[in-house]
């Protein structure tokens, strides 16, 4: 299983802060992790997997502001990390964004309250709107036009409130996989209360209706094409944390713009 989380070594042998990412799913950060030291914690009744590489850690908490606040209070306790970091999927509310690519958020908001969480040193127009259903092309309409935000995800905002509860620095990175004009599939009743995705339930649903398999291998596909994109943007960003590099604040990743 390898080291568990409360022995983890902390900084490091060059004193680089260490840095939290959290995640809904492993799979939107597997082209990063593939290889890490996977390790099983519990926290506040739950157990979470952290997997981890040098300075950074990932913790996969699930879909959704509740799972996002739950895993991010659990990096928090059991690793006490010098930043917090927003990691994965997004949809399109800029029609120019394209499946791949980047955005680095400068502030990220709350659709709930439009509450704003400013991220230090992004002097980017990039917002990001947390939404708490998956968004439908309708719905990103909306979303455009009440906060003007570049793209919609289900759990920066948790995020952000975690990090600002501990005084932590915060930054989100997010890869477009899906575009403004693109319907996803029916997915929010695929998700349960802790925020995992029921796959074989959302595959028998999909089987019995034809008529939504070409847009399910769209779907597939744009996953696929974002996991790859966001891992090479990760992989770039956490090599140039290590002891050979000079270190390389989160918030300094590249701005909206095509990874291809």
């Amino acid at each position: 299983m390898g080291r568990c989380a409360a022995q983890w070594s902390g900084s490091g042998p060059t004193g680089m802060p260490k840095v939290a990412i959290v995640a809904a799913l492993e799979r939107e950060v597997s082209g990063l992790t593939r290889s890490w030291n996977r390790v099983e914690q519990p926290y506040d009744g739950r157990r979470f997997v952290f997997l981890e590489r040098d300075e950074v850690v990932v913790v996969c908490g699930g879909i959704g502001l509740e799972a996002a606040r739950r895993a991010a209070e659990a990096v928090i306790s059991l690793y006490h990390p010098a930043q917090l970091h927003s990691v994965g999927f997004a949809g399109a509310l800029d029609g120019e964004l394209r499946v791949g690519d980047l955005i680095v958020a400068s502030v990220v908001i709350d659709a709930r309250d439009g509450s704003r969480a400013f991220v230090s040193g992004v002097d980017n127009q990039n917002s990001l709107v947390t939404y708490m259903a998956v968004a439908g092309v309708q719905q990103k309409k909306k979303l455009a036009h009440a906060f003007g935000a570049k793209a919609v995800d289900m759990e920066a905002a948790a995020v952000a409130a975690a990090a600002a509860a501990h005084g932590i620095p915060f930054a989100a990175t997010k890869v477009i996989s899906d575009e403004s004009n693109f319907e996803i599939p029916e997915m929010d009743r695929f998700i349960d209360g802790q925020g995992h995705f029921r796959t074989v339930n959302f595959a028998v649903f999909i089987a019995l209706r034809p008529w939504l398999w070409r847009r399910v291998a769209t779907l597939a596909g744009n996953s696929r094409k974002a996991t790859r994109a966001l891992g090479e943007h990760l992989e770039r960003w956490v090599h140039d944390m290590s002891p050979r590099s000079e270190p390389v604040a989160a918030a300094s990743a590249p701005h909206a713009g095509s990874s291809k």
